[in-house]
């Protein structure tokens, strides 16, 4: 029982993960339905973000009364640092750079996030975040190699076509006119919109890695979740009232598409999965959690192709492949590297008693029965 119980506790961060993108592809579909019936960016942000915090907020009163640490400045701080980076400004660009592109290419060059987690951890010296273990190990080779090739297949499979290939055909398009592919838009608006889509690689990255520096003073999922929707619901609800100038009509809402969006993302994407993230980070550390963003850019894909008359092409099958053999290399080595240090525990604390049994075993020079009861109980407290 207790290796059953290890096995579950071993995938349960994968398996996790795995749900947290199936949620993000629903949320990705969603927003394209929601733009494509006009609803305004920003005041999709705010209202996602609201719902949010309306959902997580009385879960963390509730769960988390107890336990839950005072929170200090330095959390408030990072708090509003992953709100901006990780929630209103990460999701406004995101909306921007799909509208000028397209869903799956601004979903592929989301995929340059673990690269960039990767590097950022360590040029900011962040080593202990990601325990690389020596970049020429075995396991710092494995994610390196695994990273470089689910960005080379995120790119493969954005720019890259070949041959149609004809596999299914639902003729369901959800968007009632046909698809347009980035290459066939205005040059300097795909540009722009590759530009944003840098940008939010960038942010999430900063956000993992700063909700990796928050966790280890605030291990609160509920509350963490609850606190940075909160700001983020803030943020972009004073910058929705800027942009659409007090136009009061924008933020109606209806029994449509536009309430199942707002919701759904503000309920799951930012609520639950959010939290699943946090705690994932916790666990694994913000490589871990960004490299599953590869299976987001499938999962878009296949569904896009189903529900969006979006066509699939060898370059999308080989590039969707080398993702998976890529995040298959990633995990290898964390598991390779958490499995060692597990390895370490026992060795060290096995040294720790021989060291401590040789101390108290060996002669020593002292002639005082009270001196020998003191170092008897020093090393015994030891």
């Amino acid at each position: 029982m207790s290796h059953i119980r290890r096995l579950i506790n071993d995938i349960k961060p994968t398996l996790l993960m795995v749900v947290a993108q199936l949620v993000f592809a629903g949320g990705n579909m969603l927003y394209k339905l929601a733009v494509n019936d006009g609803m305004s960016f920003s005041v999709m942000v705010a209202y996602r973000y609201i719902f949010s915090t309306a959902f997580m907020l009385p879960i963390a009163l509730l769960v988390e009364r107890k336990g839950r640490p005072k929170i200090n400045l330095m959390i408030i701080f990072q708090a509003f640092l992953c709100s901006l980076f990780g929630g209103s400004l990460y999701i406004y660009l995101y909306l921007k750079s799909m509208d000028l592109t397209s869903l799956t290419f601004v979903t592929a060059m989301t995929n340059l996030s673990p690269a960039v987690t990767f590097v950022l951890a360590l040029s900011f010296g962040l080593r202990r975040l990601e325990k690389v273990g020596g970049i020429w190990s075995a396991a710092g080779k494995a994610k390196v190699l695994g990273t470089l090739m689910g960005i080379s297949g995120a790119m493969l499979l954005t720019l890259y076509k070949g041959v149609e290939i004809s596999i299914w055909s639902t003729n369901i398009n959800l968007l009632h006119h046909p698809a347009l592919h980035h290459s066939q838009t205005n040059n300097t608006k795909t540009l722009f919109g590759c530009l944003l889509a840098l940008a939010c690689c960038f942010l999430n990255a900063s956000w993992l890695i700063i909700q990796a520096k928050m966790s280890e003073k605030y291990p609160c999922q509920y509350s963490s979740t609850a606190l940075i929707s909160l700001m983020a619901a803030i943020e972009s609800a004073v910058f929705a009232l800027f942009v659409e100038n007090h136009d009061w009509s924008r933020w109606k809402l209806g029994f449509n598409i536009r309430l199942l969006t707002v919701v759904y993302t503000g309920l799951f994407s930012s609520g639950l999965m959010v939290t699943l993230m946090i705690w994932c980070v916790q666990m694994r550390g913000p490589l871990f959690v960004s490299v599953f963003s590869p299976l987001l850019l499938v999962l878009v894909a296949l569904v896009a192709s189903l529900l969006l008359e979006e066509r699939l092409y060898l370059g999308s099958i080989l590039g969707a492949a080398m993702i998976i053999c890529g995040l298959y290399a990633v995990l290898w080595g964390k598991a390779k590297e958490m499995k060692k240090s597990v390895d370490l525990i026992p060795s060290r604390i096995s040294g720790e008693i021989q060291s401590t049994e040789a101390v108290i075993n060996s002669p020593t020079d002292y002639t005082s029965n009270g001196n020998d009861s003191e170092t008897t109980r020093a090393n015994d407290s030891y």
